[in-house]
């Protein structure tokens, strides 16, 4: 496979090159089609290109730029997670249930990144309704990982993982349930950052898990998830859990001194489960940023090994809530010819979605109700305080937690399809920071047998602008992040 030569390595590197008028929107917009075009048979990473409105933004952010108006990111190209809607363009959530829905607004963080003048590629494919570890559940077929296509992305952002590690879209927005931004992020070998909950509006970001839900992105550098989150961050009166914080400008502090960070070791994190290989390359990223100043130490967090089960008691209840809207009446898919109306609701359901959606939702309905809400759910949301405060006393010893992202690299499609609990427990290191939403990074720190390995970064509430200081402090010392994978260099 040949594919058209990448414009840059770095969204930084494109804004350098806007401003120094070495290229065109309208250029560099192109030469990320013709990738995609020349990449989509083999990854699967998008579901819809909008290449004749891509192009058109393009030209609109060249005037701009011509004009005086431009920002830092104006005329940027980068693609959308299909989670998040999109006025008058198809948004799916990788589901049959949606597949003929077009929006008609734009989600919060769309118009966000659109009024700084970015420029929409697409839409990216994912997990059906961001419900899987592995890219595998989606209706529209799995995304493939860009290092080795007989494997997965991971989920449920493979699709935004694949395509900013494969160079066909400099970066990409994504959400995080469990682990969706972070753990696709660290088995494709690029930087995914799923920021405080309540930063960054859920309007117009259709729900899995409310109080979990959060969106994010991935890029190929700290640096360049500093330059997106501005202004995809802030808040949001339509979004009844925005919190109203100041946005800071999260590259004013990227360079700054490790000397003083503390860093927690969760010892927690590096259990028998973890890959011994992955554990020696996490190791071997805590030297780096000791040689930067930082200093670590171990930390525990006791009820951490709680999460997994926490989680997949509160997510299906909230998901069986949230999905119960698609009911083949108002909007989504539904059935041919119903004779009832019990028959167009079982029938409209059953077609419209697949079997991770149904045995979330049906081990949510089952957890809420009646007689097991006590012993199920209500127990879920007790132990979730726990796992928070145990965060809580960690950061009352350190500024900041580190860990691995998963306990192993890529595993081969179709390895866990036939074993939900094994794939469940691929997220076991990263859905502690949903349950407490805390903000989380995965950045690259090596490979094991050809295949890249994510470093994990927790923070307080709040705390972006540390993580991602720490983040781009470790990748000035290492060119894991800008490694590509021979097939799409």
């Amino acid at each position: 496979m040949s594919l058209p030569a990448a414009p840059a390595a770095t969204v930084a590197e494109l804004v350098r090159g806007l401003a120094a008028k070495r290229y065109s929107s309208v250029e560099l917009t192109r030469a990320y089609l013709d990738r995609v075009a020349a990449a989509q048979p083999e990854l699967n990473a998008f579901i819809t290109v909008t290449g004749e409105a891509a192009l058109a933004a393009a030209a609109r952010a060249d005037e701009a730029r011509a004009a005086g108006r431009g920002g830092p990111l104006t005329g940027v190209p980068l693609a959308h997670k299909d989670i998040f809607c999109t006025e008058g363009v198809l948004t799916t959530c990788g589901s049959k249930m949606l597949a003929n829905f077009v929006s008609p607004y734009d989600a919060t963080v769309v118009a966000g990144l659109r009024q700084a003048g970015t420029v929409m590629l697409g839409k990216l494919n994912m997990d059906e309704f961001a419900m899987g570890s592995s890219n595998e559940t989606s209706y529209f077929g799995p995304v493939r990982n860009p290092w080795d296509t007989a494997r997965v992305p991971g989920g449920s952002s493979g699709g935004s993982a694949a395509a900013v590690a494969a160079r066909i879209a400099p970066a990409a927005t994504a959400t995080d349930t469990g682990g969706s931004i972070r753990q696709p992020a660290a088995l494709c070998g690029v930087t995914g950052i799923k920021p405080t909950y309540g930063r960054v509006s859920r309007y117009g970001m259709i729900a899995f898990a409310s109080s979990l839900d959060q969106g994010g992105l991935i890029t190929v550098s700290a640096e360049d998830a500093a330059l997106l989150l501005g202004p995809m961050s802030g808040f949001d009166p339509r979004d009844s859990t925005s919190v109203d914080s100041p946005v800071p400008d999260y590259t004013a502090t990227l360079a700054d001194s490790l000397d003083g960070l503390t860093i927690g070791l969760v010892k927690e994190f590096f259990d028998d489960g973890l890959d011994a290989e992955c554990g020696a390359r996490i190791r071997e990223a805590i030297a780096v940023l000791e040689k930067q100043g930082a200093r670590v130490r171990e930390v525990s967090c006791p009820n951490l090994p709680l999460s997994v089960p926490t989680y997949y008691v509160v997510a299906p209840a909230e998901c069986s809530s949230n999905l119960a809207r698609f009911d083949g009446v108002r909007f989504g898919h539904r059935c041919e010819s119903p004779k009832n109306l019990t028959d167009l609701y079982s029938r409209s359901r059953g077609e419209g979605f697949g079997a991770e959606v149904k045995r979330r939702i049906m081990t949510g309905t089952y957890v809420l109700s009646a007689g097991y809400y006590d012993a199920y759910y209500l127990k879920a949301q007790r132990v979730r305080q726990l796992i928070s405060a145990d965060f809580a006393r960690a950061f009352g010893e350190c500024d900041l937690l580190l860990g691995p992202t998963s306990p192993t690299p890529a595993f081969r499609i179709g390895d866990k399809c036939d074993d939900p609990i094994t794939m469940y427990l691929n997220d076991i290191y990263t859905i502690g920071a949903n349950l407490a939403g805390l903000p989380g990074m995965s950045l690259p720190c090596g490979f094991v047998g050809g295949l890249p390995v994510g470093l994990q970064l927790i923070g307080p509430h709040f705390s972006e602008a540390r993580m991602l200081n720490a983040a781009h402090r470790y990748q000035m010392e290492t060119d894991w992040h800008l490694r590509v994978p021979a097939a799409f260099a």
